[in-house]
């Protein structure tokens, strides 16, 4: 008799590659609900939540090197850089790699590189309309949110607004920041904002990077 063995479930659906892509090349954005392993989910809500009970989490800012400050009028949440210390977030950053694969044999975009970091937004919490890439700097493709938050009430706020990249004042997607949902859009053009939540708001803002050195340098740095 043969002793069954149980499956690890994918960490994201692939079915998700074929529409993501489509819809990157159609509109420039993409949403799909249920995209990311609940338990997976689970596990880094649970890391996440545990970092920020233990105050471990460093205060989000706007810039990058010594045009890196804090603006709390502008953003509000805490961030930790994942680094593969644990089994959830070997998982999550091996499912983007294989999303990376995807993209790059499908859109020809060399992709060389994917950062990703936990994002906790206290009651409170936003962050302003914006757009992902740095001036003079279009390192960032892609960008990626994924959320994990479990039964996010309809009256809690915190959504992700998606705005026309070419009507700025035009809302396209309104994304509610609950377990499993995952959503990417292109970093230079697709402008977003995290509207104010009213309970404690997790997710993993990640982006695709081209390589963007100069004179040798990696650029950007952490």
């Amino acid at each position: 008799m043969i002793a069954s063995v149980a499956l690890t479930p994918p960490a994201i659906n692939p079915i998700a590659h074929i529409a993501l892509v489509d819809a990157l090349v159609e509109q420039g954005w993409y949403v799909g609900n249920n995209v990311i392993d609940l338990e997976l989910c689970q596990a880094l809500h649970r890391e996440l939540h545990h970092m920020a009970e233990h105050d471990v989490l460093d205060e989000a800012g706007i810039g990058r090197g010594k045009e890196h400050h804090l603006r709390k009028d502008i953003r509000g949440d805490a961030i930790h850089w994942l680094d593969r210390e644990s089994e959830a977030q070997r998982r999550y950053l091996d499912a983007m790699a294989e999303l990376q694969q995807s993209l790059n044999q499908a859109l020809f975009l060399g992709l060389f590189e994917y950062e990703a970091h936990f994002a906790h937004y206290p009651p409170g919490a936003f962050y302003q309309r914006h757009l992902d890439s740095f001036r003079g700097r279009a390192n960032r493709v892609i960008s990626t949110v994924g959320y994990l938050n479990p039964q996010w009430p309809t009256d809690a706020g915190g959504e992700m607004v998606i705005y026309h990249p070419d009507t700025p004042s035009q809302e396209v997607a309104r994304v509610v920041p609950e377990a499993g949902t995952f959503a990417c859009f292109l970093s230079e053009t697709i402008p977003h904002e995290v509207l104010p939540t009213q309970q404690p708001r997790a997710s993993i803002a990640g982006w695709f990077r081209r390589n963007a050195s100069l004179d040798g340098v990696l650029d950007p740095a952490r």
